[in-house]
């Protein structure tokens, strides 16, 4: 019998000053049976930074034609599409060809070992953005990791804290491959 996912419900306040969005989502989360707190938080990260009204998770790790999160205009055109991890070359150029952006969240201590092998397969793919999450800091943000959660957002001057109670977490998001 497979194993089925576990749900986490998140309470997300965002005061992105960078973007002048401010808002409050509800979100339900569904964690893989295969899947850790800490790539659960990078996807809850992803959706802070990227926020919006149509912004969604995807089924990701259920689905290998979807990401983790994506946001779709009215016509179902895909606009955004984000992946947490290390996926590989084919997937993300793929992506690439059905979305209008594509970014990544790496997040593992091995992360520069894989973007020095996907660095030169991946440079044509001009509409895809690649950001690394220290390993520190992912690390931190599985201390957040509740099943019912109250998280803050706040994104000014390029920086990020997500806080959780007395729980705070600064993100120094690091650059692999920007937009070109």
């Amino acid at each position: 019998m497979a194993l089925k996912s576990i749900i986490y419900k998140a309470d997300l306040s965002i005061a992105d000053m960078d973007r002048g969005y401010y808002a409050e989502h509800s979100l339900t989360i569904a964690r893989h049976p295969s899947e850790t707190d800490e790539r659960m938080m990078v996807r809850v990260l992803a959706f802070a930074i990227h926020a919006s009204e149509s912004l969604s998770f995807a089924k990701g790790l259920s689905d290998v034609e979807e990401p983790d999160l994506w946001q779709k205009d009215y016509t179902e055109a895909i606009q955004l599409w984000v992946e947490a991890g290390q996926p590989d070359d084919r997937r993300l150029l793929k992506a690439c060809g059905r979305s209008e952006k594509v970014v990544v969240y790496s997040y593992s201590s091995t992360s520069d070992i894989w973007w020095k092998q996907m660095n030169s397969r991946l440079d044509r793919a001009k509409n895809l953005k690649v950001m690394n999450v220290p390993a520190a800091t992912s690390e931190a943000l599985t201390k957040l990791a509740q099943r019912n959660m109250q998280l803050q957002c706040t994104i000014q001057d390029g920086q990020i804290w997500l806080t959780a109670g007395e729980t705070s977490v600064q993100v120094d998001l690091e650059t692999f491959k920007a937009e070109a």
